[in-house]
């Protein structure tokens, strides 16, 4: 569907008041007479329900009746893009707020839910973006990275409740794999030493063969085996604090059960890291993200799961800036006028752009835009960010245009007046 086609005037309106078990709907004309209502299954079943209403109040391929619900994923949303028709998501707070435009009793029901998401469409329309149209391709990049992600958060959590744990019986574990410089608990050294020596009393029977043999298996280290071999021996064999003996051997019992936690998340960052990459790759938009300095094949398919490959998607490159957060809001109200960070963003395209704008240091022309705002009375976070903004700009201009990254056109030295 084209841009025109998505923004012309439809004479009925549909909202879904979508659940787990079923889904409310509601169809308005112009004038706000509510022409239907049904609840249908959430199966195939009720979908075919669902066409069929729409169909008897004229949709069809040249006229599609378009549809607001609270939620952008889920089958029902993906069964209704496959229709061709224009879908939008409307916020639940934002939906919130019209009901209280049509009732002041605060009375609630699922199909004047699904009455006031059809109103919304009808009256406020042109207030709210239909869900943009990304191809398969893209989408499974963005399903992919996004899973990556929150694998990486779990991995996390799972790596912090291991480390409160271990503080209660085992400190030598934390002082072998834990703080700078050092093996981290998440490292797969760590795990194999503490799968085989759960408790302190065993880490301290570990002989050097033993120790040689797990860190062997776990794979290369950057410092040499015997180097790391001594100092966790050294370690292991230092005065500690102790547990009773049974209550130690019960807790190193639940270290061992939290450490198959940590290898599952671990594994799952890894397969999914592989799968993101290999779907990214496969993107005619790859080569033209990752030319940009910065950004690697993980990062680039992060940037790509949430700015999508819909090229009408953003009216220009200031929208997509603050989708992103990297564009600042100005509050200007009688004298005062304060210009502030900007708080309501995409938090993974945020999140991503701050480490992308940090890792562009290491290039000649950002460092040299990053040190001209820090010049110019800037801090740190402000300066990054006023840097991926930059990126950000050149970044819709490649994509919009299918060219790759040019430091010279991205980053123009500045024009000396002559005297």
């Amino acid at each position: 569907m084209t841009r025109p086609e998505v923004e012309r005037l439809s004479a009925i309106f549909c909202g879904i008041d979508w659940a787990e078990g079923h889904h409310d709907i509601a169809l308005v004309d112009q004038d706000g007479s509510q022409l239907a209502k049904l609840r249908i299954s959430d199966d195939s079943a009720g979908f075919h329900a669902l066409l069929e209403l729409l169909a008897r109040h004229g949709d069809s391929v040249e006229d599609l009746i378009p549809v607001a619900i609270e939620t952008p994923r889920g089958l029902l949303v993906a069964a209704l893009r496959a229709t061709g028709r224009t879908v939008y998501s409307i916020n639940p707070l934002a939906a919130a707020r019209y009901r209280d435009r049509g009732s002041v009793s605060r009375a609630k029901s699922d199909a004047a839910d699904a009455r006031v998401l059809a109103n919304i469409l009808r009256t406020d329309r042109h207030a709210h973006r239909p869900l943009p149209a990304d191809s398969e391709a893209g989408q499974a990049v963005a399903v992919l990275a996004r899973a990556q992600q929150d694998a990486v958060w779990d991995r996390q959590q799972m790596v912090n409740r291991l480390r409160s744990h271990l503080r209660e019986y085992y400190p030598a574990a934390l002082t072998a794999f834990h703080g700078s410089g050092k093996l981290g608990l998440d490292s797969a050294h760590a795990r194999a030493v503490l799968a085989a020596a759960p408790t302190p009393a065993s880490a301290a029977r570990l002989t050097r063969s033993q120790l040689r043999a797990l860190l062997t298996r776990a794979g290369r280290l950057r410092r040499g085996i015997e180097t790391e071999v001594e100092r966790l021996r050294e370690i292991f064999r230092a005065e500690h604090l102790h547990q009773l003996p049974l209550v130690e051997e019960a807790m190193g019992r639940q270290a061992s059960a939290l450490i198959q936690q940590v290898n599952a998340a671990c594994s799952s960052v890894t397969d999914l890291a592989a799968a993101t990459e290999e779907a990214f790759l496969a993107h005619p938009d790859a080569d033209i993200i990752i030319s940009f300095p910065g950004l690697s094949v993980l990062s680039g398919a992060r940037v790509l799961a949430e700015i999508g490959d819909d090229r009408s998607r953003f009216t220009d490159a200031r929208a997509v800036k603050a989708y992103a957060g990297a564009a600042p809001v100005t509050r200007a109200s009688g004298r005062s006028h304060v210009v502030v960070a900007r708080t309501v963003k995409n938090q993974r395209l945020a999140g991503v752009g701050y480490m992308w704008a940090f890792a562009t240091l290491r290039t000649e022309a950002p460092r040299t835009h990053y040190d001209r705002r820090r010049a110019g009375g800037e801090r740190h976070t402000a300066a990054l960010r006023n840097l991926f903004n930059k990126l950000l700009g050149c970044l819709y201009y490649c994509l919009q245009n299918r060219t790759t990254y040019d430091p010279e056109r991205a980053f123009p030295v500045p024009l000396t007046l002559a005297a």
